[in-house]
């Protein structure tokens, strides 16, 4: 069905080419999945097989790719529409119409399929996605995740022959993931679909790949082989395959099933009565949470920063090519006195990212933080925390989309806000910042009241990365983002470029923002917001789009960050993130907060929110490879 003959990529002005050596037929009928770290050209494949390269992104393309016999080179986007579907990482940039049930019929609009033929598809589409409640619903309303649900299903209702797709399960729920690729799987199964899709979430989609395509660097040959023996040599794979490493398992496990059934050995391992191995709360060093109620700091282990670079290889060659808009302003706060922070996680380290000396961009990064700045001086931060919310309730377009929420958030502590898409984890973040004016109850943020304060004034107490990054980036190049920065925080000049250097080395200040992978926007937009340190750094989605290694070095800034005293608020879907990173747990659903607790204790009673190593090793408290590569450490030393 798709057929690659030694096609390599090269765009203008690159060293050398994205992509190379790629001579590979993917068959007909099957979901392939393309993994690699970034920058590898995983984006450039796929858009090779949609026309977009080299039609849309320019740049040189050699040799040849068909898809159903025809030419890419030869054929324009537009004339692939009726056998290729694409979806890209970013649905904002997909969409045609306002409305979700224009969007799932302009598709068919535009090949001209008969009226009737289009109403029965949108219904079967809004009944496979579970978009029927949202089918009159403005696309501007909807949360990222609604909108990448609405994305993938406009792509489904023309029924092309090939689905390419870059992240689709990245802005979802666990519950949402699974039912999208549920769908996937039924096209391939039932309709012969060829499913081509890039994912970093590889948790949620080995199991159900039927190859893997695997770019291991670039430049490097790509290598197409079943699912167990290319995540066997893979650089990146999911926690299951890293447990199964660590425990010498053969074959190793792609799914929770498998992996529990050659468990038990480990799980004896685990229960032995003495040392480490019966506590595995003692494995991951983690400061204490405080309870909700309470204002006390968690108390930080020391630890040895690892390096922090969050560059891919290459800056992708697809980024967003459309201007963005300023939509929200950069608040940030008071600094903290430093302190030491966290080890990398075992399971981590084995994949490449040792720990590296003091004097890596992690320390660097601390020392930044506790510089003085000119301007007004912060307010201390209050008893009762960073930030307090109160009865908070909250209503928009006739709908409460908040109730009853209460919260305390701690000097220090990390909360991951989880919950199925539209819960309202976005919404109580836009409160925090005072973008959104409660309709009931009370916020406070370092003491004063978000949505009545002027933002000068929050720009050094809250801080909110958003969950598409470039909300925050509207100038032409990196040096003048960091100028804005600076002037808006009240900070001596240069202060935002030298956190920018700390989290993105070697990125030229010319460089436009748009042109920065997905991963080098996130940190590009954390060093702006940083730049007033924040006694409250606020994250949507933090994860969207970073492969497992910049996920391990975002998690060591954050660390970083929570030992010097700031406190941290994510909402997140990524179950292994809140595992690895947070201290609290507090679940969403219809706006209510429905659980609240220690992070061992609200994740693991939770199918869906339980990392992939809780469920294997239940009914331990093991979340993590590196809680479980600790215990048997202490066990084995005992």
């Amino acid at each position: 069905m798709i057929r690659f003959e030694q096609v390599s990529v090269t765009y203008e002005g690159a060293a050398g080419p994205s992509l190379q050596g790629v001579d590979l037929v993917i068959p007909e009928g099957e979901l392939t999945l393309l993994v690699g770290p970034s920058g590898v050209g995983k984006s450039t494949l796929l858009g090779a097989v949609s026309g977009l390269v080299p039609h849309f992104t320019g740049g040189t393309l050699r040799g040849r790719v068909t898809v159903a016999g025809r030419d890419t080179r030869t054929h324009k986007p537009r004339e692939l529409a009726d056998v290729v579907g694409t979806v890209g990482q970013d649905p904002l940039a997909h969409f045609v119409t306002d409305v979700v049930e224009d969007e799932l019929a302009y598709g068919m609009e535009s090949l001209g399929l008969p009226p009737a033929v289009m109403r029965r598809r949108v219904e079967e589409t809004l009944d496979l996605l579970g978009l029927n409640e949202l089918r009159d619903r403005p696309i501007a309303t909807l949360s990222g995740g609604q909108q990448q649900r609405v994305a993938i299903g406009s792509v489904l209702t023309p029924h092309p022959r090939v689905l390419v797709l870059d992240e689709p399960t990245s802005a979802l729920d666990p519950a949402a993931a699974e039912e999208v690729l549920a769908v996937l799987q039924r096209l391939v199964h039932d309709l012969g679909t060829t499913v081509l899709m890039a994912e970093h979430r590889l948790e949620r989609v080995v199991q159900y790949a039927d190859q893997v395509l695997l770019l291991p660097s670039p430049g490097a040959a790509p290598v197409l082989g079943p699912p167990a023996e290319i995540m066997a040599v893979s650089p990146v794979h999911p926690p299951v395959v890293s447990l199964g490493r660590l425990a010498g398992w053969s074959p190793l496990p792609l799914s929770i099933r498998d992996a529990r059934r050659l468990a038990p050995p480990l799980l004896t391992r685990l229960s032995a009565p003495a040392g480490a191995a019966a506590h595995p709360a003692s494995a991951l060093p983690e400061p204490s949470a405080p309870a909700v109620s309470q204002g006390s700091a968690p108390d930080p282990a020391p630890q040895t920063p690892a390096r922090l670079d969050m560059r891919p290889a290459h800056p992708s060659p697809l980024a967003e090519q459309h201007r963005p808009t300023p939509a929200l302003h950069r608040p940030t706060s008071p600094h903290h006195p430093a302190s030491p922070h966290h080890p990398a996680p075992p399971a981590f380290e084995e994949r490449g990212l040792g720990r590296s000396p003091s004097s890596s961009a992690a320390g660097l990064l601390a020392r930044l933080l506790r510089r003085g700045a000119p301007g007004p001086t912060p307010a201390p931060t209050p008893t009762g925390g960073p930030a307090q919310v109160r009865n908070l309730g909250l209503r928009r377009n006739r709908k409460d989309v908040l109730r009853d929420i209460d919260l305390t958030v701690a000097p220090g502590e990390t909360i991951a806000l989880m919950g199925r898409n539209g819960a309202g984890k976005s919404t109580l973040l836009a409160t925090l910042v005072g973008t959104l004016a409660p309709t009931t109850g009370e916020v406070t943020v370092g003491g004063r009241t978000p949505h009545r304060t002027p933002p000068p004034e929050m720009v050094r107490r809250v801080g909110l990365v958003p969950q598409e990054p470039r909300d925050l980036l509207y100038a032409d190049t990196v040096a003048a983002e960091c100028t804005a920065a600076d002037s808006e925080a009240a900070a001596a000049p240069g202060t935002c470029r030298a956190l920018v250097s700390a989290l993105l080395p070697d990125v030229p200040d010319d460089i436009h923002p748009r042109d920065l992978s997905e991963g080098q926007r996130l940190a590009l937009a954390l060093a702006l917001v940083l730049t007033g340190r924040p006694a409250l750094l606020l994250l949507d989605e933090p994860t969207r789009g970073l492969d497992y290694a910049a996920k391990v070095r975002l998690i060591e800034i954050l660390r970083g960050l929570a030992a010097d005293g700031h406190a941290i608020v994510l909402a997140t879907h990524d179950v292994e993130l809140a595992a690895e990173l947070a201290h609290r747990v507090v679940i969403l659903a219809g706006g209510e907060v429905v659980a609240d607790g220690p992070t061992a204790e609200v994740v693991v009673s939770s199918p869906a929110f339980a990392p992939q190593v809780a469920k294997i090793l239940a009914p331990g408290h093991w979340l993590t490879v590196g809680q479980v590569a600790a215990a048997l450490d202490g066990a084995e030393s005992q």
